[in-house]
């Protein structure tokens, strides 16, 4: 009775250790975030990053490619099945605390030498030269969590599992960006296709009049030979840009999940809408809502927890083991209750003494570890800011860009129409009227570039401020 008395409270002290758990503080470092963005005007608390992809891409066409991609994408479908093992793995973790239970049966003959003092025994005692032991026992092994160490290793595996979460969070926006990029890449180059063919009427019919002029005498066969230069400029262009045009629907294809094919797309550049209040809203919200930056600081948490688990080896381990079952000698009274049955106990205390200073070390190297996720997580957010900022400064100069590209694009239109009415009345002479083709040609392409580049900043802003994955 005694001896049950003393199992007993060896289990109780060992229970009630547990509630001596000691996680370790988390201090979250100070990070170098500014008041507000740069290139801001005030600080705002609102952000466009708030809004989900739906409500910031009205796009109807764009809105399927975005759901397509969301849904097969590769890069963010291996993502998930890697929160999918992380999250195996964190219900597993909730386990750690209980004990290890096992089942074992096992029969054993042994025969020993008839010369021998065993063999010689066995002849006396049991008239027979073997020796037969049959076992049927449940195992036990429990370990006393006093220092915190299981908990700071569950706490591990539920950063992992949050990293995992956090990282196909982060592969959803780029995804999201990537596809609103590739899709306004293809409406530039539809309009510089379009302004390209444009062209190439005016290249035709300015080749056409400079053919008639030289059949009547009045220009040279040099005058034809600009002309049918111009002209087959603008066709290898046009080539050119269907080949873009086919290797963008490719791209963007692969990148909904699809094998390359054309892209349906029913509007124009100039027909495409984003949210005109580009607010960015506070840096210290950014951060906790972009999913990398917050990925880096469950990092830096896992790091902590592993801290903690390298001072928990250092300290003394309280182990329980017991086992019973049943045990006979004859097959044939082996589950025989109660004779057959067998139990036993015991608890140990563990102090690791002298382990070639792998203990200390572990945990200097843990300490370091952490350090160098600080950096990392701080790394991270200055980062973040400079890409917010860098997106804020360039949508900002592009729409003076796009201004300027516009009035430069229709004043060199306009000049079109002066030089053919030039050339015709004989005033001009017909490299003026192909330069001015040629000029009015680059202002345009250029103007279509510097929109797409601007609803690209935009995009830009929208990922990098953290919004997509919502």
């Amino acid at each position: 009775m005694k001896r049950v008395k003393n199992i007993i409270l060896t289990f109780a002290v060992a229970i009630g250790s547990v509630s001596c758990v000691s996680k370790l503080a988390y201090t979250e470092p100070e990070l170098p975030l500014p008041e507000k963005f740069q290139y801001t005007a005030t600080a705002d608390t609102a952000s466009i990053a708030n809004l989900e992809w739906k409500q910031f891409f009205s796009d109807p066409i764009l809105q399927g490619l975005i759901e397509k991609g969301i849904k097969n994408n590769y890069d963010l479908q291996i993502a998930l099945k890697q929160v999918a093992a992380s999250q195996e793995k964190l219900k597993q973790a909730k386990y750690m605390q209980y004990p290890d239970v096992g089942f074992a049966v096992s029969a054993q003959i042994s025969k020993p030498s008839e010369n021998s003092m065993n063999g010689k025994s066995l002849n006396s005692f049991l008239g027979q030269n073997h020796v037969e032991d049959y076992n049927a026992a449940f195992n036990l092994s429990w370990e006393a969590d006093i220092w915190g160490k299981i908990k700071n290793q569950q706490e591990v595996s539920r950063m992992q599992y949050l990293q995992t979460y956090e990282g196909s969070k982060a592969v959803q926006t780029q995804v999201v960006a990537a596809i609103a990029q590739g899709y306004y890449n293809l409406l530039m180059l539809d309009r510089q296709l379009a302004i390209a063919k444009s062209n190439l009427e005016l290249s035709s019919n300015t080749l056409m009049i400079t053919q008639k002029m030289w059949e009547s005498g009045d220009n040279t066969s040099l005058g034809v030979q600009q002309a049918a230069a111009q002209k087959q400029a603008t066709e290898l262009l046009i080539t050119q840009l269907e080949q873009n045009i086919a290797i963008q629907e490719n791209a963007l294809s692969i990148l909904v999940g699809e094998l390359p094919n054309k892209v349906n797309r029913t509007i124009e550049m100039s027909d495409t809408s984003l949210p005109q209040n580009i607010s960015a809203g506070l840096p210290a919200a950014m951060v906790s809502r972009r999913p990398d930056v917050r990925q880096q600081e469950l990092v830096l948490l896992e790091s902590n927890a592993s801290v903690g688990i390298a001072q928990a080896n250092m300290y003394p381990a309280l182990k329980i083991t017991a086992n019973g079952g049943v045990n006979s000698f004859k097959f044939d009274n082996w589950f025989q209750i109660p004779a057959s049955l067998f139990g036993s106990v015991l608890g140990g205390l563990t102090q690791p003494i002298f382990q070639k200073r792998q203990l200390k070390t572990d945990l200097e190297v843990a300490k370091i570890q952490r350090e160098k996720n600080v950096l990392a997580f701080r790394q991270s957010v200055l980062n973040a800011v400079g890409e917010v900022s860098d997106a804020l400064v360039s949508n900002e100069n592009l729409k003076a860009q796009e201004q300027k590209a516009a009035e430069q694009a229709t004043t060199l239109k306009d000049g079109i129409k002066s030089a053919q009415l030039l050339y015709k009345g004989g005033s001009a002479n017909y490299l003026e009227v192909i330069t001015a083709q040629g000029n009015s040609l680059q202002a345009e392409l250029n103007l279509a570039s510097i929109k797409r580049q601007r609803l690209s900043s935009i995009v830009d802003l929208y990922r990098a401020l953290g919004g997509g994955w919502k």
